[in-house]
């Protein structure tokens, strides 16, 4: 028997949203860069009617925004690498977050599972930008985001 579970939020890679979601994530961003912009213009500019930002504008945020102070967990696949441990702390002490815990299973076949959980303060760069670089380690085959607290 399945249990069911009440999910309130979900992070969602930006290439599987809906355009029209990242169309009012736009129009948001413009009200909040844009002094004296109004709705009517930011909804023009980002290409959605005003119906729709208005529908959708309390549902989407930037990941970074709403992260800071407070923990990340993510989940790393990565192969077995000398330096490459290193590599992905380097990344997360170059974003000023702060490294809470680590742990990482003994390689199988060349292959080895690492949990991160970090701390998110104010000093910390862009979070979405930090997790892209790790991805783009070479030797990182996943990254998963396991929560944010």
């Amino acid at each position: 028997m399945m249990r069911e579970e009440n999910y309130e939020y979900y992070v969602v890679r930006k290439k599987a949203l809906p355009e029209v979601l990242l169309k009012v994530a736009e129009a948001n961003r413009l009200l909040q860069a844009e002094k004296g912009m109004n709705i009517q213009k930011a909804a023009e500019l980002a290409g959605i009617s005003r119906s729709s930002y208005y529908k959708y504008k309390d549902d989407i945020f930037p990941f970074r925004d709403n992260v800071r102070g407070r923990t990340l967990t993510f989940l790393l696949e990565i192969e077995d690498i000398p330096g490459l441990l290193s590599r992905v702390l380097q990344v997360i002490a170059d974003y000023r977050a702060n490294l809470l815990t680590i742990h990482q299973t003994i390689p199988i076949n060349g292959m080895a599972t690492l949990t991160l959980s970090i701390d998110i303060r104010p000093s910390t760069k862009d979070v979405s930008a930090m997790i892209g670089e790790i991805e783009l380690l070479d030797g990182v085959h996943e990254l998963k985001i396991l929560s944010r607290e």
